[in-house]
This record gives C-alpha cells, structure tokens and sequence, in this order.
C-alpha cells in the first residue's frame, strides 16, 4: 500500500558532484549556492581561477566539498584539463550546468566579425566541447544530468541581440539533439530560459525607468526575476525529480514567450 511519501518528490541532491561553468557572478552563482544548500559538492570551472569572489568559502561553509579549475570555455586545453581535474578529485561528475553565455549588443548591421566569433566560441563552441568532455564520462557510468542556460532570447527578439538570441536557440535545439542521442546512457539534457533578472550584468540597463517599463510591459506576472527563480529550476533539473524530463526548455519569463509583444525591445 502507498504512503503520502511515496508521493513525495525528492530534490535532494547529497552525495552529487556537480560542475558549473561561470560561477562565480549572477545566474550561476545563485545556481551553485543553491545546489550546494540541496547537497551537491561542486567543481567550479573559473576563467580566472584566483577570482571567486568568495564563492568557494560559502560553500565549504555549508559542508561540501569544492574544487575550483580554471576553466575558460574558449580554451580547449582548459576543457580537457578543468574536467580531467574535476574527474581525478571526485571521480565522477553527475551534474553539468553550462552557465556561460556571452552577448555584446549592436544592431544587426553594425555587428563585427570579432564580435560574432566572441559570442559563438562562448555560447556554442563552449558549450559543446565542455558538455562533450562531461558526457564522456556520464556514458560510462550510464548516470548523468546535463543542464544548459539558455534565455527567452532564444524564443522571442530582442532588438540589438540577434547573435545573442540566434545562438541561444540554437543552444535550445542542441539540448533536443543531445536529449535524444544521449538518452539511451541514462544522461538527461535540458535547458533553462529565463527572462531578464536583477544581477549585476543587467542592473545598469534595468536602472533605466523607460528600458525598466517596457520590460515589464512584456512580462505578464508583472515582475522581473529574481536569481533564485532561476536557482530552483536549476535544482528541480538537477533532482531525481526529474528524473523522466529530458530535450526541454524550460521558460522561467513570466510568461514573455505567451503575451503579446507590446514593446519591443
């Protein structure tokens, strides 16, 4: 006979080992805190491995184990070697988050080439490889989930944003494509769309009351996000909770992606 706890979803995450790239600041900080709180030791893949910000100190405070590498994602050698690392100390590495996305804003016609490589080797080519190097290790131990961080951007236009958003729908198409090959591993891939979030990358913009009042135009809850919106979902998709979601997106926007666009941005 069932019980109520059998009913009850688990978002514990005590004895995983889980990597995030740029965690240092914003979105994936409050991710790592909050999978450290939930019992996740943490492997923290740095582009300057010397600068936390205090980070590794909060989370030995809460009684996981940490290892910060220096890890930038356009540097191939810091791939291979961050995750060898990661593997050497641990063992293993049960949870991804690619946190790490890039987007200098200029109109369509006024983008460089410069600019364009930048945020391609950031968001895609970063991406991938480091997902590669993980993956390869969650196949052999045919345990793994993989968590992408997209945005709305991937969904709806921003203005001024177009190889920013082209390459965060391209990164939601990438988690399908993973999701689906990677599945028979026992690996999920999903992704995490947010909309615009108090950090300190978007402060100087939402600062602005006109730029502040179009974006809530756009975002029927009424409200922009806080980290820690983005924070649980990263948990939830980390958690055997969901253990049978894998290839999807999930918006944390308010409901952006369903309102009509009333301004745009």
């Amino acid at each position: 006979m069932s019980t109520a706890s059998d009913y009850k979803p688990n978002f514990d995450l005590t004895g995983s080992v889980m990597l995030v790239t740029g965690p240092a600041r914003g979105l994936g900080r409050a991710s790592t805190l909050a999978c450290a709180a939930a019992g996740a030791d943490i492997v923290l893949g740095l582009r300057d491995k010397g600068s936390d910000g205090g980070l590794a100190a909060e989370i030995e405070g809460m009684g996981r184990k940490v290892l910060p590498v220096q890890l930038d994602v356009t540097r191939m050698d810091q791939v291979r070697d961050g995750v060898a690392q990661a593997l050497d100390r641990f063992g293993r590495i049960d949870i991804l988050l690619n946190n790490v996305g890039v987007g200098p804003e200029n109109p369509a016609e006024k983008v460089t080439e410069a600019d364009f490589d930048f945020t391609l080797n950031a968001n895609l080519k970063g991406t991938f490889f480091v997902t590669q190097a993980v993956a390869k290790a969650m196949i052999q131990r045919k345990k793994g989930r993989i968590i992408n961080m997209s945005s709305q951007a991937g969904s709806v236009v921003l203005h001024g944003e177009a190889i920013y958003c082209m390459t965060k729908a391209a990164i939601n198409h990438l988690t399908r494509c993973l999701a689906s090959e990677w599945a028979p591993h026992g690996i999920t891939v999903n992704s995490i769309a947010p909309t615009f979030i108090y950090t300190d990358g978007t402060a100087p913009a939402l600062s602005d009351p006109d730029f502040k009042r179009r974006t809530l135009a756009n975002i029927p809850v009424g409200r922009v996000g806080d980290p820690k919106d983005v924070a649980a979902a990263v948990v939830f998709l980390a958690s055997p909770a969901s253990a049978l979601i894998t290839g999807t997106n999930l918006l944390v926007d308010g409901g952006w992606s369903v309102a009509d666009m009333r301004s745009a941005l």
